[in-house]
């Protein structure tokens, strides 16, 4: 019962979306259904003209009461009549085109803008979604939800699900058309209709299964062609172009032997439908041809039932083929599904508040945090952050600094513990608020594809190109922009690689700057640049630190004086906390971190050195 409810929550989401999608284009459904209707009943009349034909102007048979006003027609000579026979067939053709035509075009409309729905909505699901999350998962993956498995869904709701309708409208309509005509013919014409449904019921759950393992193969070569591409350099550096093919090789083979296998599984059932279909044909034309030659029927009724036959098989073999495109579907289905009923793992609280002029006042109250279960990456941490104080992390890889920052942003919410911002727990704000107020440049550069405009602005949508020129000149990045061919809109390439690392670290301090956070967290932006960027980028953000609080994530020990604060961390755990001074004078852990930096300095400068001193030759040799 549990699991029952579960899955019913699992999939109201995406049913929600899609009804909602349905409700909206009710209108169009609707005249789509009665286009559906008008091209089944036309269709219906096709044999129609054949059966007068042989029946009345070439047997010369009486007619029905309901046509003997046509009687004067057929008396007046052949001509006519083979005109008004000939004159229907167009014309039924003709409405059962207009017919036809007019449902695939609103069908197609609903199902392209079903589709751009589903999208937009992963879309906006996906970057909700927790750090943990997208960590946890493959992006090829994600790519392929939001690309293929929406495109895939785009007419199931739509054309596939009134086509399916049209062809159970037309099996009835053919059924009682038969009926009617002569029941005994009737029923030998649909002993075969068990052997088909079983036919279809087998091919549609084997393809399922096949359909769920071609995704996941989709899955996972998108994951590695964007793995791949995303390192192209590293590939290349290190000439393992053809190892990555290979990988790719195995991914393909796998996804290439389960298209072969429902290839063969749907080709095989229709050579099998078509058999089904000629047993059928064979009983019809021997029982039928019987039945005439008895005078129990006419040869025009025949012609109806052979027409009708023939097409009785048309629908049931379109649905073998749409039963193979409706499993790949609900595979689809499924995946969009499983993401869009994944709930963020970090939602505000009903009575939230906005963040609105913050001091930038931050505390940390015993705060333990692990990216997994049982196990911690923070350990009890606690500190204090007056507003407007400089502040440095520092401490190994792994010791928690970045964690930290994560936890500040509420990218990540403590397991234990509390963390206040102006004295006010961060849970009680509202996201999107909080994180307007904090302004972040990160040690690897992230731009977008976008016009520098864009880049800089994407902190503040509403920026004039007055604040973003500002905000430039400020990162001294206005002079190399303004060189460029097209200024600031030159449309920058994927993740900003057509500019030098300098000249991105600066774009993305024009970012941060035109925020005018309350609150500015720094991970080293100067580490990979070269020496004359690294110079600017330190004026720049000594005049942006003026008034607000930062939080610098050091790694090289540059100008440690000038911060208020250190905090050095170790393991999870915060070990040491003091100025610059205070900390050296301890011999703590920051001294061991900062004498053992100074040595590695001193060995890179003595590996730069083209020549070994007498003394340092023979050990030299030794560890050569």
């Amino acid at each position: 019962m549990v699991v029952d409810m579960m899955n019913l929550r699992r999939q109201s989401r995406f049913k929600e979306i899609v009804l909602n999608h349905l409700l909206k284009m009710k209108g169009r459904l609707c005249l789509a259904a009665l286009c559906l209707v008008g091209y089944v009943a036309i269709d219906l009349l096709k044999p129609w003209p054949l059966k007068f034909l042989f029946d009345y102007v070439l047997l010369q048979q009486p007619l029905p009461s309901f046509l003997s006003s046509l009687q004067g027609t057929l008396q007046d000579g052949l001509l006519l009549p083979l005109g008004i026979v000939a004159g229907s067939i167009i014309c039924i053709s003709a409405l059962s085109g207009v017919f036809s035509y007019g449902q695939l075009y609103l069908t197609s409309k609903v199902g392209f803008l079903l589709s751009a729905t589903l999208r937009n909505e992963l879309f906006s699901r996906l970057q909700r979604l927790s750090l943990s999350f997208h960590h946890q998962t493959k992006s090829g993956e994600l790519l392929t939800n939001v690309s293929s498995d929406t495109a895939a869904l785009r007419d199931v709701f739509a054309d596939w699900a009134l086509t399916m309708a049209g062809h159970g409208l037309m099996l009835f309509g053919m059924m009682v058309i038969m009926f009617v005509l002569n029941w005994k013919l009737a029923l030998v014409a649909m002993v075969t209709l068990p052997m088909m449904g079983a036919l279809l019921f087998v091919l549609i759950r084997k393809v399922k299964a096949t359909a769920q393992k071609q995704r996941k193969h989709e899955g996972a070569i998108a994951s590695h062609v964007n793995e791949v591409l995303g390192a192209i350099s590293l590939v290349q550096a290190f000439g393992r172009e053809e190892h990555e093919e290979s990988r790719l090789q195995k991914y393909s083979d796998h996804h290439v032997e389960q298209g072969i296998h429902t290839a063969r599984l749907t080709a095989s059932v229709s050579r099998m439908v078509h058999i089904v279909e000629a047993l059928g044909t064979a009983g019809i034309v021997l029982f039928g041809g019987w039945l005439v030659l008895g005078k129990q029927m006419t040869p025009g009724d025949l012609l109806v039932f052979l027409s009708y036959g023939h097409s009785l098989y048309k629908p049931l073999r379109n649905l073998s083929s749409l039963s193979v495109k409706f499993s790949r579907a609900m595979v689809s289905a499924k995946r969009v599904a499983d993401i869009l009923d994944i709930e963020p793992e970090i939602r505000d609280l009903p009575d939230a508040r906005q963040a609105s002029a913050l001091q930038g006042d931050i505390a940390f109250h015993q705060v333990a945090f692990g990216y997994e279960r049982n196990t911690n990456v923070l350990h009890g941490v606690s500190f204090h952050i007056d507003a407007g104080q400089k502040v440095a992390l520092v401490g190994s890889s792994g010791a928690g600094k970045s964690t930290i920052v994560n936890l500040i942003l509420r990218l990540y919410e403590p397991q234990s513990g509390s963390i206040m911002i102006d004295g006010i727990n961060s849970a009680q704000y509202k996201r999107e608020s909080l994180r307007q107020h904090i302004g972040i440049v990160l040690q690897d550069t992230v731009l977008f594809g976008a016009s520098i405009a864009e880049n800089i602005s994407y902190g503040k949508p509403d920026a004039t190109r007055e604040e973003i020129e500002r905000a430039a000149a400020l990162s001294y990045a206005h002079d190399f922009i303004a060189a460029l061919p097209d200024g600031y809109d030159t449309i920058l390439g994927e993740r900003g690689n057509t500019l030098s690392g300098g000249q991105r670290q600066r774009i993305c301090l024009a970012r941060a700057i035109i925020k005018q956070p309350s609150i500015l967290i720094l991970d080293e932006p100067t580490s990979a640049v070269d020496p004359a960027s690294a110079a600017l980028i330190r004026d720049t953000v000594a005049r942006l630190q003026t008034g607000k609080t930062t939080l610098v994530i050091a790694h090289q020990f540059v100008a440690m004086d000038q911060f208020d604060q250190i905090l050095v961390l170790e393991n999870g755990r915060l070990v040491e906390q003091g100025t610059h001074l205070q900390l050296v004078a301890r011999k703590g852990q920051y001294y061991a971190l900062l004498a053992h930096q100074a040595r590695e300095a001193q060995w890179e400068d003595a590996g730069a050195s083209s020549t070994l001193r007498p003394e340092t030759e023979g050990e030299a040799e030794t560890y050569a």
